[in-house]
């Protein structure tokens, strides 16, 4: 429309200029001349319409190969720049240090000589492995307070640069997050929906499900086939990815055997995974009230290590307080760590052995006597 009304009113100035060069013939000259430039200007008038309206011509189509490499190293730099901040699935942020595992666990963890030697092995072995046939599933028993989810704290920090804080780490609580039997229905199809869309996003994902005891039977097998050794489930593969189950369930096995060595004068770093494994991983399996009651996990063997925490006895408890004093900042003070230590209850009752709270309580204990 614009194009149309331009040439319009050039033609109208042209015909009123021969116009008045009829009627003024003094003018004639000029307006011949006029007229002349007039139509050298509707002759090229496509090309001053071009200079303005974009179109299908090269003037306006064209690659310039400096201001496309410009763009570029642009993108490609904010694209560093913000991977460098934003936490990403790539080496930058998820790498494994065996060393650093490896060191804490030798001087973070106390009285579990079994579940050092075997996350340490069970955990580089793993993630070194660049074909791995399955997931790592790794499932820790016992006592409340033993270490379980400070082992679990500690094998985040030794994979992902943001430890637990990291947003490729999951971690259910039975009673938080599935607490309602009647919706277990539900739980089954959120729970696959939740681990496939991460493991679609990161291969390199960890879930800890912990309060294995309280779950709901049957919850968890709905878990199974990612578990696993599929190479591929509808476009995802699970081999890459780290499960982490911990529960207070076959507790009572593990201290029955560490009682037993106990009365038998025998050191309890004498103990072995071969004294506890089998009946441990039977107990839970046979618990009514475990998320783990013949769970098909456990019957089609896809649980790699059934791993035991010991009941902590009173030096136990002691290194637990003096490495509190030092996480908090406090001066090192032995008679605290053995008054922290007495006030603690121990079982059985009349041995009084193994701490029945083991650590958990400890740091309340220590703002008692600051």
């Amino acid at each position: 429309m614009q194009s149309r009304t331009r040439l319009v009113f050039l033609t109208w100035v042209f015909s009123n200029l021969i116009l008045t060069a009829a009627i003024e013939p003094i003018s004639t000259g000029i307006a011949v001349g006029m007229a002349a430039a007039l139509t050298g200007l509707l002759a090229s008038y496509q090309n001053v319409f071009y200079y303005f309206q974009e179109c299908c011509r090269p003037e306006w189509i064209s690659f310039n190969r400096t201001v496309s490499v410009v763009l570029g190293a642009s993108a490609l730099l904010g694209k560093t720049i913000y991977n460098y901040f934003q936490e990403s699935c790539s080496d930058q942020w998820i790498g494994f240090n065996s060393t650093g595992l490896q060191v804490d666990l030798e001087q973070k963890l106390f009285g579990q000589h079994i579940a050092s030697k075997v996350l340490l092995k069970a955990v580089s072995g793993f993630v070194n492995n660049k074909n791995p046939k399955k997931p790592l599933v790794l499932s820790l028993h016992g006592w409340t307070g033993t270490g379980k989810n400070f082992v679990s704290q500690l094998i985040a920090s030794s994979i992902y640069k943001k430890g637990m804080s990291s947003s490729f780490v999951h971690q259910f609580v039975a009673t938080v997050h599935f607490p309602h039997s009647r919706e277990i229905d539900i739980y089954k199809t959120q729970l696959q929906q939740w681990i496939k869309g991460n493991v679609s996003s990161c291969a390199r994902s960890m879930f800890i499900f912990d309060e294995m005891d309280k779950m709901h039977t049957g919850l968890i097998d709905s878990i199974k086939p990612f578990l696993d050794y599929y190479e591929m489930l509808d476009g995802v593969s699970y081999r890459q990815a780290i499960f982490i189950f911990l529960s207070n369930a076959g507790g009572e096995s593990i201290t029955q055997v560490v009682l037993d060595f106990w009365k038998n004068g025998k050191d309890r770093e004498e103990i072995q995974l071969s004294h506890l494994e089998s009946a441990m991983s039977l107990e839970v399996f046979n618990n009514k009230n475990s998320g783990f009651w013949h769970s098909s996990l456990i019957d089609k063997n896809l649980i790699d290590f059934f791993i035991p925490f010991l009941p902590l006895e009173y030096r136990h408890v002691r290194m637990c307080a003096l490495a509190e004093m030092a996480i908090q900042n406090m001066e090192k003070d032995e008679d605290i760590a053995d008054k922290v230590a007495k006030d603690m209850v121990y079982s059985p009752k009349d041995e009084r052995v193994f701490s029945s709270k083991g650590c958990k309580t400890i740091t309340s204990k220590l703002e008692y006597y600051k």
